[in-house]
């Protein structure tokens, strides 16, 4: 391991809880990917298997970040393992209706109560910026390390989970899954030493959402488009597989693609970065945008596979970018609120995506399904370029002067545009 990232695990129990983090992380990358393997092996209905993935990760986005608004208020512990007994007992509901072959609606309930899920990597971010909110460097090489524990769950995840659900019985992704959120969880939130202290709301103080923070809602919007590049690539590559006759080895090209944002994250975090954030946050977004393109003209696997590993260069540097822009947005005491916005615009981009491009996978098979893609890449691009100038503004502030503020950048806004300057 590079000299930086020993340092960062000088600090007492950050390896216990980097560890249980990753535990806690995996059902990210096996759950969605394991309702679409298990649907599809059903019932044959890419379509319903797109919207059944749509509704968890719409849920997720409403949930979540009310999740992790109480976590900041109360703990880790106090609202974590609620949450996720809930999320476990909606997973075995859908799982047993699926097997049974319940009405289609039964199955949406389901997945709409698994969304209780907790943001799990937001929770780890957390407990780093706890120990190193005044080591800049120390929080960056951090978080670059988070983002390739995030890819490396993208690795792993897929490849489980589709793997156990073709080779096993089709709802093992999906049960390995929950397994590894209740033991991820319940392990990290015993490590009391690194759990951030909470900030109980006192009486009179701001009980609005983070989100009002014009910064934070340009990145929240872009990550949405973002989040659909990463739902529509999912399923379209376990379609495109499977008219390939090797299904099981979308898993591995998911795989590819994670393991080229897991390098580039690496580097990125071994890097003494000077200059302004944002330029650098806008470069990855159009990076990521221009590397969807050579995935419409994939014929086989193998150029699939070198396509996406090129693609996933991008992902990782951009993430840990993000997290940067997001402390500059959000108060420390709202940071796990904040970090799960994002989350939540991810989210609703996955469903997005993933709904989109299973109907047309469905109506002009499983290459088509690119397209959408490359669309969510440009919409990408689009909002992070119109949205340059509030990322590049103060934060909001929680004091009695923050909505003068707000309407100050609002009319800020009506003279100038929003348009990045030269």
């Amino acid at each position: 391991m590079a000299s930086p990232y020993r340092a960062i695990f000088a600090a007492p129990g950050t390896l216990a809880f980097t560890v249980s983090g990753f535990f806690g992380r995996l059902p990210l990358s096996m759950l969605g990917i394991g309702i679409v393997t298990m649907i599809s092996q059903l019932t044959g209905r890419y379509g319903l298997a797109g919207a059944l993935t749509a509704t968890l990760a719409l849920s997720a986005a409403v949930l979540g970040p009310q999740v992790s608004r109480l976590v900041d208020q109360y703990g880790q512990r106090r609202v974590l393992r609620p949450a996720t007994l809930v999320t476990t007992s909606a997973v075995t509901g859908l799982l047993v209706s699926a097997h049974q072959g319940a009405p289609d609606w039964l199955l949406f309930v389901f997945s709409a109560g698994a969304g209780c899920v907790p943001s799990v990597g937001a929770m780890v971010r957390s407990r780093w910026s706890a120990l190193y909110r005044d080591s800049p460097r120390e929080l960056h090489t951090a978080y670059s390390f988070e983002s390739v524990m995030d890819e490396i769950c993208f690795i792993v995840g897929p490849i489980a989970s589709i793997g156990l659900s073709t080779v096993w019985f089709p709802e093992a992704g999906p049960v390995i899954a929950v397994a590894s959120l209740l033991v991820g969880v319940f392990w990290l939130t015993a490590q009391r030493s690194t759990e951030p202290a909470p900030h109980p709301r006192e009486a009179g103080a701001d009980r609005r959402t983070v989100l009002r923070s014009r910064g934070l809602q340009v990145l929240v919007g872009t990550f949405t488009a973002t989040g659909a590049i990463f739902g529509s690539v999912d399923v379209v590559t376990v379609a495109f597989a499977e008219e390939q006759g090797r299904k099981a080895a979308a898993s591995i090209v998911l795989a590819i693609w994670a393991l080229g944002s897991c390098i580039a994250g690496l580097l990125f975090g071994l890097l003494h970065l000077k200059g302004r954030t944002e330029p650098r946050w806008v470069l990855g977004i159009c990076a990521m945008a221009v590397s969807m393109i050579p995935l419409l003209l994939a014929g086989n696997l193998p150029f699939l596979a070198v396509a996406l590993f090129v693609a996933g260069l991008a992902i990782a540097p951009t993430m840990v970018t993000t997290m940067a822009l997001i402390e500059k947005h959000v108060p420390p005491a709202r940071l796990t609120e904040g970090m799960t916005w994002t989350g939540t615009g991810l989210a609703v981009g996955v469903a997005l995506g993933s709904s989109v491009a299973g109907w047309v996978i469905d109506a002009a098979g499983a290459r088509s399904g690119y397209v959408v893609s490359i669309s969510a890449g440009a919409a990408a691009a689009a909002v992070a370029f119109a949205g340059y100038r509030r990322l590049t503004r103060p934060a909001l502030g929680e004091g009695p002067d923050a909505h003068a503020q707000q309407q100050h950048a609002a009319d800020d806004d009506r003279r100038h545009g929003s348009q990045p300057v030269a």
